[in-house]
């Protein structure tokens, strides 16, 4: 008996390693110390020096049973971006500048080839946010996960200076909050995915004129990555008051998060235009629209409060940065809380 007959094939962790290294250059930053394959990652802070009070901001998630969808598509080369982006997203919905990212992988069965392409994914979520992945870890468990399966988790760290930090703080009744368009579902809901939608290769490869797609392909739309879009607008010297990725709990949880007492978030929601998939979902499944706007993204991906003279400036540098834009609301004093009207 040895450790390959137990499940567990050293050699093929030899060899997705290798097979890693080449997505892996590609998303390095000079402060990145050392190579590729020791046991820790390491990232010089000296360039940072410069910052009144360095601040460092963390974020982990994972993808969630949107990787069902990747199972049965066998597409696995776009839930990486999904990985990144729902940690990254947090760090910069605070202020943060992403500087490295680790992922996580087990799985039932090392399969060399099928764990590089995963890492790609990541490695163009990193290249998306300017974050090094500068180390993760591949753990084969045989009788844990099935063989054609695995989970796929990360962690990513960033810094901003403590003044800049984005904490809603100086929020007032009259700013205007402005959404960013998400690319579709994301990484939040998939459990109730699933059960509206027939998950089968042919209902997955079903074409839609209304999607303009399959909904397979339509479902594994990798999440958004707003780390460019966020610093487009801080670079173009408009300050952002609050911020709010929305993920899991939709509007509902997630926009009471960037408000401090006393204020309230208005949102309307004709304001922008919402993906086919939502309504494909609320009238498929006979989902209640507050259920829709308390689990899923709804079409928008980040808030942002900005003060109303600076709102069309900031619609002006997001889409600088290639996304799209709208002024979805405004805030207004009363108690901590989200009207959609």
């Amino acid at each position: 008996m040895d450790y390959k007959k137990a499940g567990v094939d050293i050699e093929a962790g030899y060899k997705a390693v290798e097979l890693m290294k080449q997505h892996i250059k590609g998303t390095l930053r000079p402060e990145v110390l050392g190579g590729i394959g020791g046991f820790s990652g390491a990232f010089s802070m000296k360039g940072f020096m410069n910052m009144e009070e360095p601040t460092l901001v963390s974020g982990t998630d994972g993808v969630g049973t949107k990787l069902k969808i990747a199972f049965l598509l066998n597409k696995h080369d776009t839930v990486g971006i999904d990985c990144v982006a729902m940690c990254v997203n947090d760090i910069a919905c605070a202020g943060g500048e992403p500087l490295f990212f680790l992922d996580y992988i087990a799985c039932g069965k090392n399969i060399p080839e099928k764990i590089a392409t995963i890492v790609s994914g990541v490695a163009e979520g990193c290249k998306q946010s300017n974050a090094a992945l500068i180390g993760g870890e591949t753990a084969e468990m045989p009788g844990f996960y099935p063989e054609d399966e695995y989970d796929l988790a990360g962690f990513a760290v960033g810094i901003v200076d403590r003044k800049n930090i984005i904490d809603g703080s100086t929020l007032t009744p009259g700013d205007v909050i402005i959404g960013i368009a998400s690319s579709g579902i994301h990484s939040n809901g998939y459990s109730l995915v699933r059960k509206v939608f027939v998950m089968s290769e042919e209902s997955l490869s079903r074409y839609y004129e209304s999607l303009g797609s399959t909904l397979g392909d339509t479902l594994i739309t990798p999440t958004k990555i707003y780390v460019k879009a966020l610093d487009s607008v801080k670079k173009g010297g408009v300050k952002i008051k609050a911020c709010s990725h929305i993920t899991g709990g939709g509007f509902y949880e997630n926009i009471p998060r960037m408000l401090k007492e006393g204020t309230h978030a208005v949102i309307k929601k004709d304001s922008y235009p919402i993906p086919p998939i939502f309504g494909m979902l609320k009238k498929d499944g006979s989902i209640d629209e507050h259920m829709m706007y308390n689990t899923y993204n709804c079409g928008i991906g980040m808030m942002l409060a900005v003060d109303a003279k600076d709102a069309d400036e900031t619609v002006r540098l997001i889409e600088q940065a290639g996304e799209r834009a709208y002024i979805v609301g405004e805030i207004k004093a009363g108690e901590k809380g989200i009207t959609l009207c």
